[in-house]
């Protein structure tokens, strides 16, 4: 097995409501690994213990918040200053908001924010963490204002910004089916070829598939075979980067036909074939030959 080491540090913080939750949950989907509250202090023992370690992920990031920096960003400027910045790539990202945003999104959730206690409005919560966190959001890498965002937002947001040098790819599984044994439960999309010429009504390509080059020269030589294969690249080109936007990394896309041995296996093998490039992964999955 080949050994991987930390190269890229990532520090999350930001105001509560401000995303860093949501933020964490998509770097985890796009292949980081994420700790969220980890306590300032155990930082460069965290680090020490990782880069000690033949076998850890290249990216990892860390939620921090107010609690932690503890009134003063001066722990958090010793703990980075102390990691050899020659092994690892450190990026500090903050997550802010308005205030009125923050507000009516405590208001709507009914969090308790971390700071708020019998003394201190939620109002004044949010107004003393901007104040504790102020120096972080000014020395930030990237700071991001999540004041007009949705989760979807936010998502594509951290995908573009920060996860797009992770080499996550997108995974498509192309899936051959017959229709009399049940539709694939887990496919994202269906499409029907009982519409197409059958080869299993020549006698000479009955015991064959659509793996075999027999079938494949048969149907290649109909007009709507072709057009059929157009229609659908077509279609999954222009519909599979909006999924991708959605930050999806694995779609099910399956074709059937009446046995699952002729025009699906002919139609999945051709459709991986055109998708096999970089930034995807295209499978096969053949289901009932």
């Amino acid at each position: 097995m080949q050994s991987t080491h930390l190269k890229r540090l990532l520090i999350i913080s930001g105001l509560s409501g401000g995303g860093k939750s949501v933020a964490l949950g998509a770097l985890e989907d796009f292949g980081i690994h994420c700790i969220d509250n980890l306590p300032l202090s155990l930082l460069n023992d965290f680090v020490t213990l990782i880069l000690s370690n033949d076998f850890t992920p290249s990216n990892v990031a860390i939620g921090i918040d107010a609690r932690a920096v503890d009134k003063s960003i001066s722990q958090l400027h010793k703990s980075i200053g102390e990691i050899d910045q020659t092994k690892i790539k450190i990026e500090l990202i903050f997550l802010s908001a308005s205030q009125d945003c923050l507000l009516k999104r405590f208001s709507e959730t009914r969090r308790k924010h971390p700071l708020s206690n019998d003394q201190l409005t939620l109002k004044g919560a949010i107004a003393k963490e901007n104040e504790i966190l102020s120096e972080v959001n000014s020395e930030a890498d990237i700071v991001i204002d999540t004041t007009l965002y949705n989760i979807h937002d936010l998502r594509r947001t951290i995908k573009k910004t920060i996860a797009k040098s992770t080499g996550r790819t997108l995974a498509l599984q192309f899936i051959s089916f017959g229709f009399k044994r049940g539709i694939p439960l887990d496919a994202d999309f269906v499409f029907d070829m009982r519409c197409l010429p059958n080869p299993y009504w020549e006698l000479s390509l009955r015991d064959k598939t659509g793996i075999n080059q027999e079938v494949i020269d048969f149907l290649d030589q109909h007009s709507q075979v072709r057009k059929m294969k157009s229609d659908v690249k077509k279609f999954l080109d222009s519909w599979i980067s909006e999924f991708e936007a959605m930050n999806k990394l694995y779609l099910t896309i399956a074709f059937g036909c009446t046995g699952g041995r002729h025009r699906s296996v002919y139609i999945a093998e051709s459709m991986a074939n055109s998708f096999q490039k970089p930034g995807v992964k295209a499978l096969i999955n053949h289901r009932d030959i």
